[in-house]
């Protein structure tokens, strides 16, 4: 999947997600260093492959070279460059990769500054010569990182709210705005000509590939029916397709083609192909799609119960805290860590929970995932790890911080642990102080 963004500059860039065969889902050092690289051609060898590096692929100079750089915050990279040298590619404890960057005396020169293979951007050889462009690439292969990936590609545009006042408003504090969030979209968003002209010519913004099919299931005559707001209800009711459904269709068409009686729902969309005018399922001709299908949630260790309210009972959502582990645990799978902690503080603020520790015990390292990465990327060692009590720790210093801002605090929750051996204070102004 890809989308298209556009620079402040206005020229148009891409962030393209690539999934590899299945045949790579262990791959070896070797192979990781097969698609990219970190480090700095030899001149005298590849001399094109030198200067492009040289050209869109250099981070920096920042750190003590150039204290100045945009990429310096509080004194330090915010892209943690420079690397460590490295002799060979390997994976961290979290299942990060660390590239291999040889300390071989390969160096650039970039604003006066000698530059060696720790501010190389991971990159591929073969693309980087066809397009001639910055094109960094990146190996990924935990599912942890799937949320974060998915979520950055799709992150949209920088905006901001403004609100434009005259001269004549002597109190602007006073002065008492409605937020017209359409209004604040056409006002706030930067269009260059660029983006302007590729929207113009209805060039694509975004790509996925193969396409996901979303298959809808309802119980008898619960189905969802869209409309306008202007449309008589009456006549809507009225249509002959009303009592249709996507659903529907699919037990329809089991009755018509002995092949779909061999389909599960799921599969369905990998044989046929859902017709929106005609309402109806035809065999599929070409192409390929992927089926969405929500489990029957009646349905608790294989046994179907009659009533929803039976499942839960199943399910010990009705007993016990089992309901706010499971909540966290399905958040896990589309929320950021930082979403996390905030949902674990919710629901410790409205003091629903009899036993919190016990939440607590089954969930801190769902709320810990991203300490431990910031944690390895910021030390100055990348091979430094970090025990589970330390990130236990700090993990529930950052509880202790999201308390705070409510006005409350770990000690109003006897059976909940409290963070110790930091200093909560420095802690609480400098989040996430790792080194």
């Amino acid at each position: 999947m890809h989308t298209i963004e556009f620079q402040k500059r206005g020229l148009p860039h891409v962030h393209l997600l690539l999934f590899l065969h299945p045949d790579n889902k262990y791959p070896s050092s070797t192979d990781i260093d097969k698609i990219l690289s970190a480090e700095i051609p030899s001149h005298q060898d590849d001399p094109e492959l030198y200067r492009l590096v040289e050209n869109h692929m250099i981070h920096g100079p920042c750190g003590i070279l150039q204290p100045n750089s945009p990429c310096m915050k509080e004194g330090k990279c915010s892209r943690f460059y420079p690397k460590q040298f490295q002799p060979q590619t390997l994976l961290d404890s979290n299942g990060y990769p660390v590239y291999h960057r040889r300390n071989n005396g390969h160096s650039i020169s970039k604003n006066g500054v000698i530059i060696d293979n720790r501010y190389v951007i991971p990159y591929n050889p073969k693309l980087l010569k066809k397009y001639r462009a910055h094109i960094n690439i990146e190996w990924y292969n935990q599912s942890t990182s799937i949320k974060y990936l998915f979520k950055y590609i799709n992150k949209g545009y920088d905006r901001v709210t403004a609100v434009m006042l005259s001269d004549s408003d002597n109190v602007a504090q006073n002065v008492n705005i409605q937020n017209d969030e359409l209004k604040e979209y056409l006002d706030c968003r930067c269009i260059s000509p660029y983006e302007a002209a590729w929207r113009i010519f209805a060039f694509p913004i975004q790509g996925r590939k193969p396409v996901v099919e979303r298959l809808y299931f309802h119980l008898p005559d619960q189905h969802n029916i869209i409309y306008e707001d202007h449309d008589d209800i009456d006549d809507v009711l009225s249509k002959p397709t009303i009592s249709d459904s996507k659903f529907l269709a699919w037990m329809n068409t089991n009755k018509d083609f002995d092949e779909a009686r061999n389909l599960t729902y799921s599969q369905f969309v990998s044989k046929f192909v859902y017709n929106k005018r005609n309402r109806s399922w035809q065999p599929r001709k070409k192409g390929y799609t992927i089926g969405r299908l929500i489990w029957d949630i009646r349905t608790v260790a294989n046994i179907q119960y009659p009533t929803y309210r039976e499942a839960c009972f199943a399910m010990g959502f009705l007993q016990d805290d089992r309901e706010y582990v499971e909540a966290i645990k399905e958040a896990k799978d589309w929320g950021t860590t930082n979403y996390l902690r905030k949902l674990f503080v919710l629901i410790l603020l409205t003091g629903a929970m009899s036993k919190p520790e016990e939440v607590w015990n089954q969930c801190w390292h769902w709320l810990a995932d991203d300490i431990a990465y910031q944690y390895t990327k910021s030390t100055i060692n990348s091979e430094v790890q970090i025990n589970d009590d330390t990130l236990r720790n700090l993990t529930l210093i950052e509880i202790e911080q999201l308390l705070h801002i409510n006005q409350r605090s770990l000690k109003d929750y006897p059976t909940m642990p409290y963070p110790q051996d930091i200093n909560l204070t420095s802690y609480l102004q400098n989040n996430l102080v790792l080194s």
